[in-house]
Parts: structure tokens; C-alpha cells; sequence
């Protein structure tokens, strides 16, 4: 079964520190891409500057989706790159 998803927010490059951390307008889900070449880690914390939630690993070329609390907030590091990772709230239907 194909997977629509709803877009409902701009993309935009996924700020690089927890300080700048962005929660998406709120948003449950969170799509993300690396469009570099290199991994990233992504973070998600419970607010800006706030405690870590968890962080996982995400290679270049790729997009994944995150589902999150609505107010906690998502940030990502490139070791030795810009960082190269967009996201943009968006929902699913079926």
C-alpha cells in the first residue's frame, strides 16, 4: 500500500545545536533527508537546551520520519560538514 503523506510546513535545514533546536511548529512527525554525503546524528531533546530524549544515526542520501511529542524539539551534527539535513512537519493518511 503506497503512503501519502501530508505536507504542512516549509522545509527547512535542521538547526545545528540544542540551543537552536526546532520543535517544527509543533509538529507529530517530522520528515527528515540528508542530502550530504556524510552521517549525521540527529537529536531529539524535550525543549531547546533541554534533557536528551535520544539520537540516532543517519547516513547521506537518505529521508526518514520521526514521530515525536509535539513540544520536543529536533537538532543534527555533521562531523567536518555543514550540516545537510532539511525537515518539514508533515502527517500521514492511508
Amino acid at each position: 500500500m503506497a503512503e501519502s503523506i501530508h505536507i504542512l510546513g516549509n522545509e527547512e535545514y535542521v538547526p545545528k545545536t540544542t540551543g537552536a533546536a526546532s520543535s517544527f511548529s509543533e509538529a507529530r512527525l517530522v520528515r527528515l533527508i540528508n542530502d550530504g554525503v556524510g552521517i549525521s546524528t540527529v537529536f531529539v531533546v524535550e525543549t531547546q537546551s533541554g534533557t536528551g530524549i535520544g539520537s540516532i544515526s543517519m547516513h547521506g542520501n537518505t529521508s526518514l520520519t520521526i514521530q515525536k511529542a509535539y513540544a520536543h524539539c529536533i537538532y543534527a551534527e555533521t562531523v567536518g560538514a555543514a550540516t545537510s539535513v532539511k525537515g518539514a512537519k508533515v502527517g500521514f493518511t492511508n
